[in-house]
């Protein structure tokens, strides 16, 4: 029987860089891994959705050449969505294959196959049990199936897709209903309705994005149903019909159904651990990423404590940190989070609504794209920037863009704001012109005087 000084179960962006971590620091260390290298995110999540997002782009802004003095033959411009496939897939491939070799090479066994835990110090993978001194648990989440009528059968035949299913499409499906109006939904409304798919987004709560702070949900939404997607937010689908779907507001046709209204934690394999449970039924973890039991932790989606890659590969090296005596715990009040539509959304710290609710006494600046030259130059106007900050010490409690390119735009705040940074701080920062991140210099203006360029 094999001991670790550390077992992953995972290998996504939380568990790979947890592994890697723990292997450079001279833990031994194995990872568990029931599908592929990388896992939701690398295979099924953010890198291929970006891959068609590019594509999506790239064929949105060559139907408006004429806007750039261009000539192109519009008859000719079109999608193959099997190229599309091949072209996902290959990157999907060199991606996942890059992670495996970054593995094996800093000496980290890899073990395929499902992991099942046997006690607190021993699981089983195949027909092998190996002990371990500590177990990180990154076995993420899988979208929830809600109690539709008819929805399990539609899901069976495959005229109800989940995000993982949408990604293997051949071909391009005349009209896609969406059933959920989170980040998902609205990345695969953006990429659909670009390519010229008719999209509808039901939502049963009163807006998409609820997350997000609503003078830039407000902007963004008026942008979304401008391009021609259909919005009916606090609309409950009720059944899954032969044709489509039945709402309060009737039936509507669509040859394909995306089911995007949340994820539960996978814990399957985990029961003989007396593991406390939130209650969403995911694992309960503290700062430091561990659970009631002293040898086990648990990172990424599994946590239920912000369901993002970049927080997962955080939290993966929180608990190795841990795991080795260091006290580095998790901040989760300064993480940003990107939304791949057109343009894009990025956040970090409070929305304005938060900071009313908790009392906060706060000044707000706000700059628009369409006062700025490389926004301008561009062609690409439609969003703003917003600062909020505390108003006795101007210090920056929270950014949110609407932009191209946002989710570069964003980590500029986070660092600021992890430094403590003020206004006053942004201001005395010389930024290069022209860039959209001139932006962020001018609504710091707005905060300590007065906005330059408008």
């Amino acid at each position: 029987m094999k001991n670790y000084d550390l077992i992953v179960l995972g290998s996504g962006p939380g568990g790979y860089v947890a592994a890697i971590k723990a292997a450079q620091k001279g833990l031994s260390t194995a990872i568990i891994e029931k599908e592929s290298i990388g896992g939701v995110c690398l295979n099924w999540g953010c890198i291929p959705t970006k891959t068609l997002l590019k594509s999506a782009k790239l064929y949105t802004t060559i139907q408006h050449a004429k806007d750039y003095a261009l000539t192109v033959d519009q008859d000719t411009l079109s999608v193959d969505f099997n190229a599309l496939l091949k072209r996902k897939n290959k990157i999907v491939k060199k991606l996942t294959g890059g992670v495996g070799y970054l593995l094996k090479k800093n000496g980290v066994t890899v073990y395929q196959g499902f992991g099942k835990v046997i006690d607190q110090n021993t699981i089983q993978v195949n027909d092998e049990k190996l002990t371990f001194k500590n177990l990180i648990i990154a076995t993420g989440a899988s979208p929830i199936i809600p109690p539709i009528d008819k929805l399990q059968e539609a899901y069976q035949s495959g005229r109800v897709v989940t995000s993982k299913e949408i990604l293997d499409l051949d071909t391009q499906p005349k009209k896609l209903a969406i059933i959920g109006g989170g980040v998902i939904g609205v990345e695969f409304a953006t990429i659909y309705n670009s390519f010229g798919t008719e999209v509808t987004i039901y939502e049963r709560e009163e807006n998409i994005l609820l997350g997000v702070d609503q003078e830039i949900r407000t902007l963004f939404r008026k942008k979304l149903e401008k391009d021609g997607v259909k919005i009916h937010t606090s609309t409950e689908v009720q059944a899954i019909t032969d044709s489509g779907v039945k709402t309060a507001l009737g039936e509507e046709n669509a040859d394909l159904i995306l089911l995007s209204v949340g994820m539960k934690a996978n814990v399957k394999g985990l029961e003989k651990l007396d593991l406390t449970l939130t209650e969403t039924q995911a694992i309960q973890t503290d700062q430091y990423m561990k659970t009631n039991l002293e040898n086990i932790f648990a990172i990424g989606d599994v946590n239920g404590n912000q369901m993002l890659a970049h927080v997962a590969s955080k939290e993966g090296l929180v608990a190795v940190d841990t795991i080795l005596g260091e006290d580095h715990p998790m901040d989760y009040k300064k993480v940003p989070s990107g939304i791949y539509t057109f343009p894009e959304i990025a956040q970090v710290g409070v929305t304005e609504e938060e900071a009313k609710a908790q009392g906060i006494d706060y000044k707000v600046s706000t700059f628009p794209l369409s006062a700025n030259g490389k926004a301008l130059a561009e062609g690409e106007t439609d969003g703003l920037v917003k600062m909020i900050a505390d108003t006795k010490y101007q210090e920056i409690i929270g950014v949110h863009i609407l932009a191209q390119n946002a989710t570069e735009m964003i980590s500029e705040a986070v660092l600021g704001m992890n430094l403590e940074a003020t206004a006053l701080d942004y201001v005395l920062s010389i930024h290069p012109h022209p860039t959209l991140s001139e932006m962020i210099h001018e609504v710091a203006h707005g905060i300590v005087d007065k906005a330059i360029h408008i």
